[in-house]
Formats: structure tokens, sequence, C-alpha cells
């Protein structure tokens, strides 16, 4: 099991100090405003000595894909832009998270806003299959988006679009907030593309009162064994990373992973 960390590319140097094994960067830092500056952000990311595995933070919050207010030209545009951008910095996972982004509008029903996701997803889906990328849904808690809140519905979006790019991705913060079950990880089963964990408050790992003996019990008997990010609020990243990474080692990798 590969262990990552969330985190600007400007930090690879701590991420890498700190012992984890790849960098999670964000797609919208390679869709600058003037694509003339893409070029210095591209030789930024493919001088990094950790690499990066996975993309987080697709959409920007204005490029609404869910209401009546769709620009489905300018989803079109950046999705041809971003989506190269990811393998060429060379991650090969897309994280749809994009709370802002996805949530539907005030009487706005939600039926709709679903298909509207499920065209979306389509949409992407055939940029992401050119370019051999993996697209996991996110779920969020209720404070960030509208929909998609849990294990079982990214599951049921996913098996909706029925596209093989198409997974999805389980939250240990999220599915604490929303007091989920985390037996929906077996649930879940093949379809798991990437993990994400945190602590209370979301806050370190190793810092609160997680039950990740749990959370990582039912990863096993999900048979999933690709990648897990640290997603957190750091309050020290110096003092705490080292530990967290740690943690995580001891809990996700047996002795013949080394």
């Amino acid at each position: 099991m590969k262990i990552g960390c969330c985190m600007s590319i400007d930090q690879v140097d701590n991420v890498g100090q700190a012992g984890f094994d790849f960098l999670e960067c964000t797609v919208v830092s390679l869709v600058p405003d003037k694509d003339e500056d893409y070029e210095a952000i591209r030789k930024k990311y493919q001088a990094s000595h950790l690499p990066i595995e996975v993309c987080n933070v697709f959409l920007p919050g204005h490029l609404q894909i869910t209401g009546n207010d769709i620009d489905e030209a300018a989803i079109g545009t950046y999705l041809a832009k971003a989506i190269p951008r990811v393998r060429e910095i060379g991650a090969d996972t897309i994280v749809f998270g994009s709370g802002e982004a996805r949530s539907y509008p005030e009487h706005f029903f939600k039926i709709e806003a679903e298909k509207q996701l499920i065209q979306f997803l389509l949409m992407a889906a055939e940029y992401a299959e050119k370019h051999d990328i993996t697209i996991v849904i996110e779920p969020l808690n209720t404070k960030e988006s509208n929909i998609i809140n849990s294990v079982p519905e990214a599951l049921e979006l996913a098996k909706k679009v029925n596209h093989r790019t198409i997974r999805v991705l389980a939250d240990f913060y999220h599915m604490e907030e929303e007091h989920e079950p985390l037996h929906h990880l077996v649930d879940a089963g093949p379809f798991l593309g990437h993990i994400h964990v945190a602590d209370s408050y979301r806050l370190a790992p190793g810092t609160g009162t997680y039950p990740y003996e749990t959370f990582v019990n039912y990863l096993k008997d999900a048979n999933y064994c690709r990648r897990v990010s640290i997603e957190c609020e750091w309050r020290n990243f110096e003092e705490e990373a080292v530990d967290s990474y740690s943690l995580l080692k001891n809990y996700f990798r047996s002795d013949k992973d080394e």
C-alpha cells in the first residue's frame, strides 16, 4: 500500500522528507488562467523527486456542472486541457470531489442534478480513457455538497455511468462526519479506487479518536491494496507528518510490503 500526502508541489521537499511515497496535488493548478503559464508549471511538476500519482480538486468552483447555468463548451474546454495535463505530470487518478461545482442550486431537482452528473462523468470519461486515467467519485459531507454524500451513493452513480474509468473514493473524514457505517467500504469492493484519511476535526491522523483499526480492517475485507492519501489540516506539518506517516505505515503495510 502506497501512502501519500495531499499538498502543494511547492511543499514536495517537506513531503518527501516525512517519508511519503507520493504527492497528491490539484488538477486546477494545472489549468492557469493564461495558457502560456502552464509550461513553467509543467516543468515544476516534472522536476519533482517525488512522484505525483493522484490529483484532487478536479474542477474550479465557478465551473458549475449542475443546475440551469451549465456552460457545456467551457466544461469541454477545461476537460480537454486538464486531463491530458494530469497524465503529463505522471498521475493516473483524478479525485472528483469539487463540492461547489457539483452542488445543485436551491429549488432545482436532485434527480435532474444526478442526470447532469452522469453526463459530466461520461464526458470526462472519454478524455480519461484516451489518457489512461481513472476518475474516482468522492462522497462529501453535507456541509460541503448537497449531492453524493455517502459511499453507496457514489457507488450507485458509478454503476449508472457504467464506464471502466469511473470508480469510487472513500474518505474517512467525510464518512465520520456523516456517521456513515464503515462496512460500506466492503460493499464498494472492487469499485474502490482511492482512499483519503484524516482524524477528528480533519486534523492529522493519530491526533484524534477515529477508529483506524476498524477502518483498516474493513479495507482489508474489501481487498483494497492500492493507495491512501492524507488530506487534513496540518497544525505543524514538520512535527505531525512523520508520526502520521508512521501510523499509517503500521496500519496499512505488512512486512512483505517492505
